[in-house]
Formats: structure tokens, sequence, C-alpha cells
């Protein structure tokens, strides 16, 4: 006689094409009880480097803080704060854990990390749930380019196909985006952020243009002009 296989009680069901989906339960601890979650943004000096991914426009936003250990090239602290459904909270909480166990991940294996070695470590996701697993992985990488770039190893950006607009320090169109995104409005604030132009004085038009974007699609017609 076959053995009977216990059916899961899915934890979604669309109402409109019926279709459901169930989290494994090491998902659903990871949503329940994240970890490493920051809920209130911390001192200027709190952590050594901070990467953000994605948009206030399309409403999905995450930030990624680090603390360092320069000398051991190790990551000793991870913490974060998204906002997402189940899978996105779940994946980024478990990556905290991934590169902070066991005394914490070297910066070279924390590059190599892939969404599905985080889907991997919950046990698995919904098949249409993966694509909430690259936002973590995204945000480390901003974050580990911004360490880089405050130490000067620019050898080390990650530009993750981005079109590099400064040659010298690897400065791509998203991190344009990203300063404009965290307040900076005009070319020298850019540039105390992200060091863009300083030794590459060519790629300053295109820079300044790029600010006058983004200040136009996340702020609004008048915000490059206040």
């Amino acid at each position: 006689m076959p053995k009977l296989t216990k059916k899961i009680k899915p934890d979604v069901i669309s109402q409109h094409s019926g279709a459901n989906w169930a989290y494994s339960p090491l998902v659903r601890e990871h949503f329940f009880k994240p970890q490493n979650l920051l809920l209130d943004d911390p001192e200027t000096e709190r952590f050594d480097c901070m990467g953000i991914v994605g948009s206030p426009a399309c409403g999905d936003m995450m930030r990624i803080w680090l603390s360092v250990d320069a000398p051991r090239d190790r990551i000793s602290e991870f913490k974060w704060r998204t906002f997402g459904c189940a899978s996105a909270i779940a994946t980024t909480s478990m990556l905290s854990v991934m590169v902070t166990e066991k005394g914490g991940m070297s910066i070279r294996k924390a590059l190599t990390i892939l969404p599905q070695d985080i889907v991997r470590r919950l046990g698995g996701l919904p098949d249409r749930k993966i694509h909430c697993s690259v936002l973590g992985d995204k945000g480390l990488r901003a974050a580990l380019n911004d360490w880089f770039k405050k130490t000067g190893q620019f050898e080390r950006i990650v530009t993750d196909g981005a079109k590099v607009l400064d040659p010298h320090t690897k400065v791509t169109e998203a991190d344009i985006e990203t300063a404009v995104l965290e307040g900076a409005q005009t070319l020298t604030e850019v540039q105390e952020r992200t060091k863009v132009g300083i030794g590459y004085p060519e790629c300053i038009p295109a820079v300044e243009e790029l600010i006058r974007f983004y200040q136009e699609k996340y702020f609004g017609t008048d915000a490059s002009h206040s």
C-alpha cells in the first residue's frame, strides 16, 4: 500500500484564480520573528556602511546596515529594514543570519551569495514568490559597495551590469539614483556621497543630467529648482 503524505494547508489562496501556496515552517518563523530587523534609523556613526535598493516610487525599498571587521575582512553585523510580503521579509532575515553566523562571513564569500542560496536555507519558496528573494542580496552588495568606496577599495566595487559613469571610482547610474533618493540635490552633494567625477570630470555633464532626471522622477518637476 503506498505511503500517504500529509497534505499541507495552504497559507494563501487567491480569491480570483483559486491558486494557492504554502510556506515552509522556516519561512514562517523568519516572517513572524525576523532576525536582525532594525525599526528605527541608527545614529550616523553606528554602522560602517549602508546600502539601499528599490525606490519609493514603486513602494519596495530596503535598507541594509553593516558593521565590518576590517582586519579580518569580514561582516560582523547585519541590520535591515524593508516593507514587503512574507517571502521578502523571511529571505532578508535569513540572509542576515547567513552573513553573521559563525563569527561573520568574509566579504569575498558574501559577494557570491545568490538568491537561490537563501531560498535553499529557508527550505524553499513557492515558485511565484521566488522573485521576492532578490532584494536582499542586491542590498547587501550595495552596502558592501558603500564600504569599498569609503575605504578606497574601488577595484572591488560590484556594478551588477549598471552603466559605469566614472571608470576611476566605478560609480554607476544606479549610484546616482541612490544618492538622489537619499537626499542629495546638487552635484557637490552627490560627489560627497559617491566621489563621482572628482578624478574624471568628463562624466560631470552626464551626472548633472541624471541628478535632474531622478529629482523629477521621484520628487516632482520643481525639485531640481528648489
